[in-house]
């Protein structure tokens, strides 16, 4: 069974992009080659097909699968977290529904999630030629290691043989790897079998005495630098880089304000939007920054009367409504669409208090009430359903606009048809075309930026034997 880790020195380093880069690139050779992901902790998830009828799954693994030209299925995340709050997450587990796991349950909690999780692996690498596995965070939080199974608790399960990524944007990445490395104890280090550097700018050859120090220092080379480039934040894994999408300087725009939730979920829904020439799309928080705008949306939320509050008290709300009743447009999606509404039931307590019930924006005709029982839905053309929320009554009033789907502006004319009855501006994108655009730019890069004939030796013979044991970590 074949198969390689991609861990990274923090989260956010890159992880996501070399995973997905290397699926395209593998791909491309003919190899049937799979994602995987043991955990995701992520509130922007996607439905996918599973055994039992639509399963939810981390936006990164599903796309990862679209590189590696495989059909996304529940094995390839079997373990998704969704933050409720600081200590508490809900527990999504091969596609479905399971329940909440905490912080104080966090070790006896992570042993059924970890069994279920090895198995997927194992099932899928029974069914495919190599598996590429992500990490999470970072492998050297050895607070964590002893109930470790997506890092290298996944490793030494399935003997993958590891590279690590660091994100030499944000300075001290010789630094975090070699401290990565000195953590770990001696049977993870002897997994440990290179490095990847992410998002580096600038003359490869003032990179290159520290790079040649790195593998000095550690007896494992670095298998490429990978360059920072700035088409790469389509489908973006989590809410770390909320930064506007930008039209190009000099073009005539329209502009479109993203209320940044809190528990903002499946913030890619407006990355079809970000597209548009013509459109010029951030991420805001205050009240001010709606005044101006074309078009306000809001998003979709894990904790959608949490974020309803929230917008009360930072004075978003009455901006949306202003905006509303100036005959000016306003998009909720999902959770976003709740809001809009006249009023929001919690009778089983689903997002915390029981019997909760609150009033909405009234901007829309229409009631929600949360139930346990999750809806997930797969929608033609494009578009998927993920809430608890049910909602009755009306989606649409004059300017505003709700939709429980995620993802429906993905479909090229849908996207079209409102930007020209909203906005009056007609669609100049394609955005399946630029996801593949995406994914094929990914897989240049790293075709052309790292040593892939390597990558694939580690994926099919291990760690080689006799690697450095570095102390402290090694000595214990």
């Amino acid at each position: 069974m074949a198969g390689l880790l991609v861990a990274g020195t923090t989260s956010d380093a890159g992880k996501s992009v070399v995973t997905t880069g290397l699926c395209r690139a593998f791909a491309r050779r003919g190899i049937r080659v799979a994602p995987y992901k043991a955990q995701n902790m992520s509130n922007n998830s996607m439905v996918c097909a599973g055994p039992d009828g639509p399963a939810e799954i981390g936006r990164a693994q599903w796309i990862q699968a679209l590189a590696a030209r495989a059909t996304p299925e529940p094995a390839m995340n079997p373990v998704l977290l969704k933050p409720g709050s600081d200590r508490r997450s809900h527990v999504v587990l091969l596609g479905q529904p399971y329940g909440e796991v905490s912080s104080s349950d966090w070790v006896e909690g992570r042993r059924v999630l970890a069994r279920t999780a090895h198995e997927a692996y194992d099932d899928l690498a029974a069914r495919y030629e190599l598996v590429v596995a992500e990490g999470a965070g970072s492998p050297a939080e050895i607070n964590l290691r002893a109930g470790d199974y997506v890092n290298l608790g996944l490793a030494r399960h399935a003997g993958l043989a590891t590279v690590v990524v660091g994100d030499i944007d944000r300075g001290g990445v010789f630094a975090s790897m070699l401290g990565t490395l000195a953590l770990l104890d001696a049977d993870d280090q002897a997994l440990l079998a290179g490095w990847v550097v992410n998002k580096f700018r600038g003359d490869l050859a003032l990179l290159r005495p520290g790079l040649d120090e790195l593998t000095r220092l550690t007896g494992r080379p670095v298998h490429g630098v990978l360059p920072w480039h700035p088409d790469l934040w389509l489908d973006s894994e989590d809410g770390l880089d909320l930064d506007g999408r930008r039209a190009a300087p000099g073009e005539s725009v329209r502009t479109v304000a993203v209320v940044r939730l809190p528990r903002v979920s499946n913030f890619t829904d407006v990355d079809a939007l970000g597209l548009e020439p013509g459109l010029d799309v951030a991420f805001v928080s205050d009240p001010r920054r709606l005044a101006d705008a074309d078009l306000v949306v809001l998003p979709g939320s894990r904790a959608t009367l949490a974020d309803l509050a929230w917008l009360r008290e930072r004075g978003l709300a009455d901006a949306v409504v202003a905006h509303a009743r100036a005959g000016r447009p306003v998009l909720g999606i999902c959770g976003g669409c709740q809001m809009l509404g006249r009023t929001i039931r919690d009778p089983q307590g689903v997002e915390g208090s029981v019997g909760a019930e609150v009033p909405g924006l009234g901007l829309l005709d229409l009631a929600t009430t949360f139930r346990a029982e999750k809806t997930l839905r797969l929608h033609e053309p494009a578009g998927y359903e993920i809430h608890h929320g049910r909602v009755s009554g009306e989606t649409r009033s004059g300017s505003v606009v709700g939709t429980m789907v995620h993802g429906a502006l993905e479909d090229d004319d849908t996207r079209a048809a409102y930007l020209l009855e909203t906005l009056g501006i007609r669609s100049q994108a394609s955005f399946p075309y630029a996801r593949q655009r995406r994914l094929d730019l990914l897989g240049d890069l790293v075709e052309q930026h790292l040593d892939v004939d390597a990558l694939l030796s580690l994926a099919y013979d291990g760690a080689p034997a006799g690697l450095p044991v570095l102390p402290p970590g090694g000595m214990s």
